[in-house]
């Protein structure tokens, strides 16, 4: 089975928008919004939830009223400072807490609570371009790389349970942990970068990762005529450290127009970028179809 995810080392350098549009050009194929801080893939493909899971991850402690007897023990021993006296009464910071459970352990009372928290939630869902595996974090949870985690295997599961061969995810921007568990065991990666001095840099610290982990990667420049000098540099960039650049496109309103309208490029223009976006493709299946046969 093949897994291709589309990466970026910054927010905003056009990722989801390919994304989407290399799904509308697939097929037999399962998407997956990795993206679980801030997805937003299901903008553009309006998905209609077939299944939806809560997602718990990790601890919070809770002081029962009913059983504390004012000790102060599990005051003393936060490092943290998640608990605090008001007025004889001690209480949980819920943001503050980080869960380790040293109150739990030492309460001698047993007075203090350790429930699961309810991080998010995430949903199987079919799009007008084919099933896809999506999810959503609460403002402010953590986690993300284990939610990251089970929705690759739903993916996968998903694929094999309807016979597609192929998986196409949007992964995280950056280099931290939801990147790593996307990018752990993928087939090809895809990076997106735009020609700015923060594009270059951040592309070279993700691709500094996939190869780390040792995973194929290819290159896409996008909005290439916004700086021709840094476009060129990081194609020479990309020459020296033998990382095929799969494609470079223009800058174009289009994409965002595209967007209002709830549409990716390619179903948005009949030609122009949109078939360089389909020269992108062709390029990507083919590199994936040569890693496939090795």
């Amino acid at each position: 089975m093949l897994e291709i995810t589309i990466i970026s080392g910054k927010g905003g350098t056009g990722k989801t928008s390919l994304t989407g549009a290399l799904a509308h050009l697939a097929r037999g194929h399962v998407l997956c919004d990795l993206d679980v801080d801030a997805p937003d893939l299901h903008l553009l493909l309006d998905p209609d939830y077939e299944r939806d899971e809560d997602f718990y991850s990790g601890h919070r402690a809770v002081i029962a009223e009913d059983r504390c007897t004012g000790c102060g023990d599990c005051l003393a021993r936060c490092r943290f400072e998640a608990i605090r006296d008001e007025g004889g009464r001690l209480v949980v910071d819920p943001i503050a807490c980080e869960g380790c459970g040293v109150c739990v352990h030492f309460c001698p009372a047993e007075a203090i609570d350790f429930p699961e928290e309810h991080c998010g939630r995430w949903y199987v869902s079919s799009t007008r371009f084919g099933p896809m595996v999506h999810a959503q974090l609460f403002p402010g949870q953590e986690n993300s790389g284990r939610l990251v985690s089970l929705l690759r295997q739903e993916a996968r599961e998903l694929a094999e349970a309807r016979g597609l061969e192929t998986i196409i995810s949007d992964g995280a921007p950056g280099i931290g942990c939801p990147v790593i568990s996307s990018l752990s065991g993928t087939s090809l990666a895809v990076i997106v970068t735009e020609p700015t001095p923060s594009g270059r840099h951040d592309m070279e610290r993700v691709a500094d990762l996939a190869e780390h982990f040792r995973i194929p990667q290819v290159v896409v420049v996008n909005k290439r005529d916004i700086n021709p000098d840094q476009s060129r540099s990081i194609e020479a960039w990309c020459a020296e450290r033998r990382i095929e650049v799969a494609g470079r496109l223009p800058y174009d309103p289009d994409f965002t127009r595209a967007m209002v309208e709830r549409k990716v490029i390619t179903e948005f223009q009949a030609r122009g970028t949109a078939d360089e976006v389909r020269a992108v493709w062709a390029r990507i299946q083919e590199i994936a179809g040569l890693l496939k046969a090795a």
